[in-house]
């Protein structure tokens, strides 16, 4: 069966830095991996790789067998990756419900249009009903700017969430968030995006999120993937205590 997504030789580097080194990563439908690594370990660039947002020096990106590693961004968005950012991209002085009316009008031929009082109407139902998959009903109204952070980050992730992408990566999704409310808010992230995208792909520095989560761990060290398997067995292997978790399990 062909992979959601596959990339093979990918190599990115910036300067004497090297950000991805020949990375090789296949993943099935339905799966969700994490992503872990000390900061500068290459995690977010592979992810903006994946989604257009910088080009491969060499190597291949594919989506559903389809070569996608000179898409833009726009176009890797349309093709079916979505992603949330570790900074939420919101327009601050919108509400909740418009950002995710935005995101909505993105995936749209026609586009939002005030004097289609019915096209709006039915766009606002739409962003209801993803803001109400991640318990954000109450806030639906209120402008961004007076939003907490992690609220912020749901927000985000709704917009993701918009195009019903076949692979959806979220960029630290519970951070910003307290830890009493860390469990409960990524139990509303996964069930609300298992219902649009199947295979998700998440960075995540918190290692308790990860073993809960995650089927399957990368884990990266300077460009590079250390280890490659369950969370159990990953975070077991001496390479990742030693350079990703420091010694933490």
């Amino acid at each position: 069966m062909t992979p959601v997504l596959a990339v093979e030789g990918l190599n990115k580097r910036f300067g004497a830095v090297v950000a991805a080194d020949n990375l090789t990563i296949s993943i099935p439908a339905g799966q969700k991996v994490s992503l872990i690594g000390a900061n500068g370990a290459g995690k977010t660039t592979f992810v903006n790789l994946v989604t257009g947002y910088l080009k491969p020096d060499s190597g291949k990106i594919e989506l559903e067998g389809r070569a996608i590693g000179k898409q833009s961004p726009r176009d890797v968005a349309r093709l079916g990756i979505s992603r949330s950012f570790q900074i939420p991209q919101l327009f601050i002085e919108l509400t909740a419900a418009e950002n995710v009316i935005v995101a909505i009008s993105g995936t749209k031929a026609v586009p939002l249009s005030f004097t289609s009082p019915a096209e709006a109407q039915d766009r606002r139902e739409q962003a209801l009903v993803l803001l109400d998959r991640l318990g954000l009903r109450a806030y639906a109204d209120r402008p961004v700017s007076e939003l907490a952070g992690g609220v912020r980050k749901l927000v985000d992730i709704a917009m993701a969430m918009a195009r019903r992408p076949h692979l959806l990566l979220l960029d630290e999704p519970t951070s910003g968030v307290s830890a009493e409310e860390k469990f409960s808010t990524m139990d509303r992230v996964i069930q609300a995006v298992t219902k649009e995208a199947g295979t998700i792909v998440f960075v995540e520095h918190d290692m308790d999120i990860v073993t809960r989560y995650a089927d399957r761990v990368l884990a990266f060290y300077s460009g590079r993937i250390l280890a490659d398997g369950e969370p159990d067995v990953v975070l077991k292997d001496a390479d990742v205590r030693r350079y990703v978790t420091g010694g933490a399990r």
